[in-house]
């Protein structure tokens, strides 16, 4: 018999909350009490889950009684709080901010990639990692258990959403007053996205490089547990709601034909192919919004580094990048799918 799990949401009614709870429903993990948890001035509200209203709850410690796996969005500062108070009360916490990924005794897990790492988790925590690392490295991984990555040069273009609902809402004003000829407001995007392209995230002074940025150097090496990777990204926010793109070129320890490639791509699980670059079909945005696949396409030989691979990713960053992620570790752990 499938075990029932006991679920509670930390940050319930957000942007990534929200989507974790249409997850469960969707892939219907078999959830016998769901419990979604958020901050004293949101507590109150209704969400819908399986056709009924359930009540939002302010987090306590209490609530976490009985809980099998607390699924945690709601920043990093909640989650230094909270996270080690529902793994004491015996919850497995599953978070999807940035303050545990780098912890020696938190996992960073991948499902796809490393599903065996969440197994040890001496804090009771698991680390969800940042969503243009997440399909990266699902990209990646056929290629790396072939023949080790060596060095990776990843550009993001990464969407709107992932900065939240009030980034996305603010870019619509952007375009709203353009149209209209008046003045912008840039006070929440950090710049002007509309018709234009942003790096606005915070900056590291020493290095020159973004904290988005360095969190995929040091995320990626976690995960595939090898510190001799060579990581080289830059990110940038591009004028779009959903979904981040990546171009990826990655290095090799020995040659993989852009053939083989593709078969290994093919057969691996997340991925969904879709290169037929001759005839225009490539992965875009708006195909992969809504989906749980990572798409891969444009895979291709690099004529600049010969024995090098470049390949062009795209993935729901909402989704894949963060609430189906988070769910899949769960499911992976108490065997509920499949």
């Amino acid at each position: 018999m499938t075990k029932t799990l006991n679920v509670a949401v930390l940050g319930a009614t957000g942007a990534v909350g929200q989507e974790i709870i249409r997850v469960l429903e969707q892939r219907e993990v078999p959830v016998e009490r769901l419990v979604p948890l958020a901050s004293p001035r949101s507590a109150g509200r209704t969400i819908r889950f399986r056709g009924r209203e359930v009540k939002v709850e302010a987090v306590t410690e209490e609530a976490f009684e009985g809980i099998d796996v607390a699924l945690f969005s709601a920043g990093g500062g909640t989650s230094k709080e909270w996270a080690p108070r529902a793994a004491a009360r015996g919850a497995v916490v599953i978070d999807n901010s940035s303050a545990w990924r780098m912890d020696p005794e938190v996992p960073l897990c991948v499902p796809e990639v490393n599903l065996d790492a969440a197994r040890t988790r001496p804090k009771g925590i698991v680390a969800n990692p940042n969503c243009s690392t997440i399909q990266m490295v699902v990209a990646l991984k056929p290629l790396h258990d072939e023949a080790r990555i060596k060095r990776i040069v990843v550009s993001t273009y990464q969407a709107i959403s992932g900065a939240g609902a009030k980034a996305v809402e603010s870019f619509q004003g952007q375009l709203a007053a353009l149209v209209r000829g008046e003045a912008v407001d840039t006070s929440v995007l950090g710049g002007q996205l509309a018709g234009n392209l942003l790096m606005s995230w915070t900056r590291d002074p020493a290095s020159g490089y973004q904290e988005e940025e360095l969190k995929m150097v040091h995320e990626t090496r976690k995960i595939f547990g090898d510190e001799t990777i060579r990581v080289s990204p830059t990110a940038v926010r591009v004028p779009v709601i959903n979904v981040h793109a990546e171009s990826i070129a990655v290095e090799l320890e020995r040659p993989v034909s852009a053939e083989r490639a593709r078969e290994l791509l093919a057969r691996a699980p997340g991925i969904e192919l879709v290169d037929d670059f001759a005839e225009g079909v490539y992965p875009q945005p708006l195909q992969a919004s809504g989906r749980d696949a990572v798409l891969v396409g444009r895979v291709r030989e690099d004529v600049g580094n010969p024995g090098g691979l470049l390949m062009w990713v795209v993935a729901d960053n909402l989704r894949k990048g963060a609430a189906l992620n988070a769910v899949q570790i769960a499911e992976g752990l108490f065997g509920t799918r499949g």
